[in-house]
């Protein structure tokens, strides 16, 4: 097995030249799409992700949907990249092996007004030509969904809709980029960009802030896209490009042990507002739900804060659907937040910076159009001059990460390969997380594949994402991650940065 981030890049020496033919500045779901599209082709690409790890961004907390292309009119950018997102994601399951699985949308309407906008989402999504989608009775909303509400009164069915776990795509994209040639940059937050004219060849020359996390501190590239999600605008500005303001809106969600009785078999939405697609019932593809998000301005791009009374709004949004839901079934929650710029994507090439493409806004549908997005960003470089020659062997297959939740529980258990691995391996036997049955083999393959925070580990593993949310297993991934990486338990951090979880106790 290839480890694609045991050790961060800190020279040029792997190239001829230290330059780069394509940065990509942030490497949540956008980024990781481009780069691995990018990596088909013989070029240089650098990923520029100012985190300590992928995914630590927008990316870690969504709602985890592949929509069903009808909440949008196909005249926006993000309506036509949702549908076109979403027709990829079964043969990028097929090569990266993440979690996915089509479940289908529902709507549900509890009042009979409500009925002329799910009639008129139905009409959207025929006109979008989405792939069976119903305009269903009251009785055919319950023979779909036996746990909905006894008010509801009718509503839609999108059977192409599905559910994923977002930051285990993320992961595979970038394990697939790397794999293939693409350098990642980690702790690279950028600060200063300047276009560099004087010789041969125009290029960008991209420096980081001084952190001592960071071995690289410069980089330059002959074209440089925008992903920085939430940061987008202020990465714009530093490269002297258009001028705009994303946004933060928060979305607090509840998290309910899988256990809970309430879980559904497909996404439930309610009937959308002007505002919002409403607070969601969503069977995660790891067998826990997720009920929410709110929607709310927040002034702070860095709050994630949780309130009482949001959480509260929630359950009786939530209970209004799926009556069954109870408060005893909540294990944590959690909010993200959402970058806003008006009303559609923003994807083009800057009028004003050279050789620089913005991908901003990308709020819902993001994560279903974010392999889209990569494809369109692709065909804009191409406008813009940049030559793309086929990769010869290049390899789109992920190999499957082994985990002794899928043995024991997955769609073929398979007890015997269990039996086989442990007897080659005794970690593989040696549980450190008992609500999600996850190995001491599986915390260090991933540290291996480079995810060496508490945050990183639990998002490859899930390990920390049960019912005692790291109750149990926290200080075992500590001594496991201290033991692999040669780190002191001060320096053991949550998410990179300054998030030391134990400093100072010994």
């Amino acid at each position: 097995m290839e480890f694609y981030r045991i050790r961060p890049y800190n020279s040029f020496m792997e190239f001829e030249s230290g330059l780069f033919d394509v940065a990509i500045i942030g490497c949540g779901v956008s980024g990781a799409n481009i780069a691995r599209r990018l990596s088909a082709y013989s070029i240089k690409t650098a990923i520029l992700e100012k985190s300590a790890d992928v995914s630590f961004g927008t990316s870690k907390a969504n709602s985890g949907i592949i929509h069903g292309g009808f909440h949008h009119n196909k005249k926006y950018l993000k309506a036509r990249l949702e549908m076109q997102g979403s027709l990829m994601f079964d043969q990028l399951r097929r090569e990266l092996n993440f979690p996915f699985r089509r479940c289908g949308i529902i709507v549900a309407a509890l009042h009979h007004d409500e009925m002329k906008v799910v009639e008129h989402l139905y009409l959207q999504g025929v006109e979008n030509e989405v792939i069976g989608i119903e305009l269903c009775s009251r009785l055919r909303m319950l023979e779909l969904e036996p746990k909905l509400s006894s008010d509801v009164v009718g509503g839609l069915y999108a059977p192409g809709g599905g559910i994923i776990e977002p930051y285990r795509f993320v992961f595979a994209l970038v394990e697939s980029a790397l794999k293939n040639g693409v350098k990642l940059f980690t702790n690279f937050k950028v600060i200063k960009a300047n276009r560099d004219t004087s010789g041969g060849e125009d290029f960008w020359t991209i420096k980081s802030e001084d952190n001592t996390n960071s071995c690289c501190k410069e980089i330059k590239a002959r074209y440089v896209i925008n992903a920085a999600g939430l940061f987008a605008d202020e990465v714009s500005k530093i490269f002297g490009a258009e001028d705009f303001t994303i946004t933060s809106r928060k979305g607090e969600y509840f998290l309910l042990d899988r256990l809970t009785k309430a879980c559904p078999s497909k996404v439930v939405f309610p009937v959308p507002t002007a505002v919002s697609k409403g607070m969601l019932v969503i069977p995660t593809v790891e067998g826990t739900v997720l009920v929410g998000p709110t929607a709310d301005a927040a002034d702070d791009k860095n709050d994630f804060s949780t309130t009482q009374k949001h959480l509260e709004q929630i359950l009786i949004c939530g209970k209004t659907m799926i009556p069954s839901l109870s408060q005893n079934d909540v294990i944590t929650s959690f909010s993200g937040l959402r970058p806003c710029l008006e009303s559609d994507f923003y994807i083009e090439a800057s009028k004003k910076a050279p050789a620089f493409v913005q991908v901003a806004g990308i709020q819902s549908p993001g994560l279903t159009a974010s392999p889209a997005i990569a494809e369109y960003v692709k065909n804009i470089l191409v406008e813009m001059g940049l030559q793309l020659t086929e990769k010869p062997g290049w390899n789109p297959i992920v190999e499957n990460h082994p985990s002794v939740r899928d043995f024991i529980c997955g769609e073929n258990p398979n007890i015997e390969e269990l039996d086989s691995l442990i007897n080659k391996d005794s970690a593989w036997g040696n549980m450190v997380c008992r609500c999600e049955n996850v190995s001491e083999a599986e915390i260090v393959q991933a540290i291996k594949l480079g995810h060496t925070t508490l945050d990183g580990i639990k998002y490859f593993t899930r390990a920390q994402m049960g019912r005692c949310q790291g109750g149990f297993c926290t200080y075992k991934i500590i001594k496991i991650i201290m033991r692999e990486t040669g780190l002191s338990i001060e320096e053991v951090t949550k998410h990179g940065a300054q998030s030391f979880v134990l400093a100072g106790v010994l």
